[in-house]
């Protein structure tokens, strides 16, 4: 089934979320309602036009290595050189190296469409984007001045290079090592695994930003730093000159998204220049990561969308059984159409709950202010934990839709299931995601966490005149999650951890329950899915927030033996 890009959500939660007060400073003023349609017009041509053609192709001819050369999948390149020629790497930069300086949340409603058109081309420029945001934060400004232009115009890609053998979620475990070659450039030797685009054959340039130790760096993550290492070494003007020495060892032999290569990369005295400070790489290659990890939130969402449309062309065309009104397609099952329903109700809350962080991120960025920087913050675990848990159950209820038919590759319902399985996975766990917003992101004592809460409950009393049935639900619902944080912010941390994943989920279910409400406010064609989303998804908070307040001991009560029984 052909994509089409979803305009028209995209226009209405611009609005749900906030956007005008980001198009309202000074930094984002151009980001006005014109220029933003139009982008989001060309954003939508591209992926319904160019990308979507290929996501097939990937999946059945995935990317392979010959005599140590990337092979991409046919058409990859001239797509990766439709959403370069177009300038959509470099949205979110800094005109200064030539980007086009738009708000993050722009950039990720792109995101959006070019995921669900193809996600394994997408994940190429995602990548590079998140390099460019590195390098801006933290690279000097020769290696800003040499580097940043070429990857906003797609002449070279970035790919981040953290993964080792014995060092996956425990990155200060890492073996790499740099030595000082005396010139100001470091020989960066040892072994990453899991690189996504560690190569290509459409890019003139692969710049691989790579952890390491120095000699005097201490143990742990603290002594880490961070490293600039081309595939091929370029000179003070850009010129490409030797090739480095690093290779590809391997391509991943992966569940899905085969036509983005994952590779095993060797390092062997290559020759790289720092980026930040000595020993502070984790902070510099953080600022790449929590960009990636609200880009690969959305990419759940994405996969969501596309499994989602697919999945209501089928179940309106498939004719089966005796239906209780229509013309007997299955979309009139009572089961068909709720799956469908919580699809869609699905994929509207975990696409607010990105952009409504995206929008923070630019608030941050625009004023300065530390609460928006707290709830950028806040946002970003439940942003990447939820929507890629949506990406996985979306894809897996459109399989069920298309009953024996989702388990027949060529109807394309199971390769969005394995192409978003992934995404639970890279740029930190979502187990990670859920303990890092219950230790560091309550290192406020909740503070963030409740600012937020207060306003769900408000807008909530605002609609009780219009949906007093909604707006009671949601009010009740959020303060139960304040209760319940309360109760979390005073255990210890390893009690939180025990139920940070059902504590993420709640909020995220909240949060929902809350953008739903503000939807079905503003227009009466919302109705209908915000009462699904509030009557039926929102009351599973009640039974995540039990969870949380049990702590660890249970958990630790089903010893080895018990599991092993």
């Amino acid at each position: 089934m052909p994509y089409r890009a979803p305009l028209a959500d995209f226009r209405f939660l611009l609005g749900i979320v906030g956007f005008s007060q980001v198009a309202a400073t000074e930094r984002f003023s151009d980001a006005t309602n014109d220029t933003v349609e139009a982008i989001l017009v060309e954003a939508g041509k591209l992926s319904e036009n160019t990308l979507a053609a290929l996501n097939r192709n990937g999946d059945k001819h995935p990317a392979r290595l010959e005599n140590g050369v990337v092979r991409t999948s046919l058409g990859f390149a001239d797509g990766y050189r439709a959403i370069a020629d177009g300038g959509w790497i470099g949205m979110a930069a800094s005109p200064a190296f030539g980007g086009m300086g738009l708000p993050m949340t722009v950039a990720t409603c792109v995101n959006d469409m070019m995921g669900s058109a193809c996600l394994a081309l997408q994940l190429n420029p995602l990548m590079t984007q998140g390099q460019i945001e590195a390098l801006e934060h933290h690279a000097s400004d020769a290696l800003k001045a040499l580097y940043i232009p070429k990857l906003v115009s797609g002449e070279w890609c970035g790919t981040m290079n953290l993964t080792e053998p014995q060092a996956g979620s425990d990155v200060g475990a890492l073996r790499s090592k740099a030595e000082p070659l005396g010139d100001g450039s470091y020989a960066i030797t040892g072994q990453k695994i899991f690189i996504t685009w560690a190569d290509n054959d459409f890019s003139a340039n692969v710049c691989h930003l790579v952890l390491a130790r120095l000699p005097d760096g201490g143990d742990g993550t603290k002594g880490i730093s961070l490293f600039m290492v081309p595939k091929i070494i370029p000179d003070a003007d850009g010129n490409l000159g030797a090739r480095n020495s690093l290779k590809v060892v391997s391509l991943e032999h992966k569940l899905g998204l085969h036509g983005s290569p994952t590779a095993v990369m060797q390092y062997d005295g290559a020759k790289g220049w720092l980026i930040g400070e000595p020993h502070k790489g984790m902070a510099a290659m953080f600022t790449m990561m929590n960009n990636a990890r609200l880009g690969v939130g959305m990419q759940g969402v994405a996969v969501a969308e596309a499994a989602f449309q697919q999945a209501l062309a089928y179940a309106s065309d498939r004719k089966q059984g005796k239906t209780p009104f229509g013309n007997g397609a299955i979309i009139d099952h009572a089961d068909v159409r709720r799956m469908l329903a919580q699809m869609k109700a699905e994929v509207f809350s975990a696409r607010a709950i990105g952009l409504a962080c995206a929008v923070a991120i630019d608030m941050a960025r625009a004023t300065g202010s530390p609460e928006w920087q707290a709830r950028a913050a806040l946002l970003t675990p439940i942003a990447k934990a939820y929507g890629t848990d949506i990406g996985n159950e979306v894809a897996q209820l459109g399989v069920q839709v298309h009953g024996g038919m989702g388990y027949i590759e060529e109807t394309g319902a199971a390769q969005f299931a394995r192409d978003a399985r992934v995404t639970a996975i890279y740029e930190g766990t979502n187990g990670i995601q859920a303990m890092d917003l219950v230790a560091r992101k309550m290192m406020d004592n909740g503070d963030a966490a409740y600012r937020l809460i207060d306003e769900v409950q408000a807008e909530a009393e605002l609609a009780r005149t219009g949906q007093p049935d909604l707006a009671t639900a949601v009010w009740t619902a959020a303060e139960a999650l304040r209760e319940a944080t309360e109760a979390l912010v005073a255990m210890a941390l390893n009690d939180r951890f025990a139920g940070a994943v059902p504590y993420l989920r709640a909020f995220a279910r909240v949060l929902g329950g809350h953008f739903h409400l503000k939807a079905a406010v503003s227009d009466a064609d919302r109705v209908a899915l915000a009462q699904f989303a509030i009557k039926r998804l929102l009351p599973e908070h009640s039974g995540l927030l039990a969870q949380v307040r049990e702590g660890a001991a249970g958990v630790y009560a089903v010893t080895p033996e018990v599991l092993s029984a």
